[in-house]
């Protein structure tokens, strides 16, 4: 079951890279957040934690719900150009990820050799979407595209907390979760004041501004 969801938030991860449009980018990270908080619960039940349970609640209330919720109210509202703008073009992003998996599996198999399959494998899926993260915020044009980045590097992180430590203590949970959702709101207010100034939220036309 585990590796299955895997799998999935793997899949939902390289999806983010051939999209084109804005919303279908928010909507395989709500996809993926899903599976994330599929992983939890599973954890959850075999850990038989109340805690446990109250942070899967959070992942599907805050990374499933609000916040998908609130960038495509934020995409509409703006009235952004949905195309991501690409400095990289799907395919290139696509091979660029498979090297990342490839790297991320190496450095695994030389960290956590001894490990159940299980291990390894979220292992290599959370540093896979943590880098993956990282790309997305280097190699796509629009501002709103970096705060799903942002989002997706914290999925990654999460993951691999709970594959080191079997989940993070319960109140730190709380507060990531807060943290990371008043960061997507205040990054959201910011971008929409950005663009009714300037008339658009693309990163390399905002450096001509500096100086």
């Amino acid at each position: 079951m585990t590796l299955f969801l895997l799998t999935g938030i793997m899949i939902l991860t390289y999806a983010m890279l051939v999209c084109h449009r804005i919303p279908a980018l928010i909507q395989n990270f709500r996809l993926q957040s899903l599976f994330l908080f599929l992983v939890t619960l599973d954890f959850a039940v075999r850990q038989k934690e109340a805690g446990v349970f109250v942070v899967a609640g959070l992942l599907l209330l805050v990374k499933v719900i609000l916040i998908p919720s609130f960038l495509n109210h934020l995409v509409k509202k703006i009235r952004v150009d949905e195309r991501l703008g690409l400095f990289l073009n799907p395919l290139l992003s696509l091979i660029a990820a498979l090297f990342l998996t490839w790297g991320a599996a190496v450095f695994c198999a030389w960290l956590v050799s001894d490990s159940p399959a299980v291990v390894f494998a979220a292992f290599v899926v959370s540093i896979t979407v943590v880098l993956v993260g990282f790309f997305i915020m280097v190699f796509r044009m629009k501002a709103l595209t970096q705060i799903v980045g942002l989002l997706v590097m914290e999925n990654g992180i999460f993951l691999l907390a709970s594959s080191i430590a079997g989940g993070m203590p319960f109140f730190v949970e709380i507060v990531i979760a807060f943290d990371v959702f008043v960061c997507a709101i205040i990054t959201g207010i910011f971008m929409y004041r950005i663009n009714k100034v300037f008339t658009h939220i693309e990163v390399h036309r905002l450096t001509d501004l500096k100086g």
